[in-house]
């Protein structure tokens, strides 16, 4: 029975360390400098606006982060970056890029994306919570995309989806 549970803890910890080199593998992968285009809403009510962005991205076993800036029109630029870490099973970390200050970035690696609550530091669209997920798309391609709830509709909208691909 002793020999039984050895046997079962083994494997447990070899299927840990697997899944821990595989996120290494993973967050690495969205190393490099990016350079893509998508759309963006500030706010429900607003007209979704076509922006244009730059990347540059690191990372090591256990933490990734992106450091950009988008423009759009001819009068908006905005830096935007995230650092997150690995936590046990989950990843948290930091989002700047928002009007309302730096937000809290919470969530868990699901395929090839990594799915992230957000915390906005003050209201946006009625509350404090939206999703972010960083999706790698291709070998060369990453997708950024916030997601959020309609406060008219309670549907969910996006209010950026960025494509970007290695340069």
């Amino acid at each position: 029975m002793k020999s039984m549970m050895l046997f079962v803890l083994a494997g447990c910890l070899t299927a840990a360390v697997d899944a821990r080199a595989d996120d290494a593998d993973f967050l690495r992968s969205f190393q490099g400098s990016f350079a893509g285009s998508g759309t963006l809403k500030v706010s429900a009510n607003a007209p979704t606006v076509n922006i244009s962005c730059t990347f540059k991205s690191g990372a090591t076993s256990t933490s990734l982060w992106l450091d950009g800036k988008c423009r759009g029109l001819i009068l908006m630029t905005r830096d935007i970056s995230a650092d997150l870490k690995a936590k046990g099973a989950g990843y948290t970390g930091v989002y700047i890029g928002s009007r309302t200050g730096p937000a809290q970035l919470n969530g868990r690696r699901s395929g090839n994306a990594l799915n992230l609550g957000i915390r906005w530091a003050k209201e946006v669209n009625g509350d404090r919570k939206a999703q972010l997920t960083v999706e790698k798309t291709s070998g060369d391609g990453m997708r950024l995309t916030v997601t959020d709830t309609d406060p008219k509709t309670g549907k969910t909208m996006v209010t950026s989806r960025i494509d970007l691909k290695r340069t």
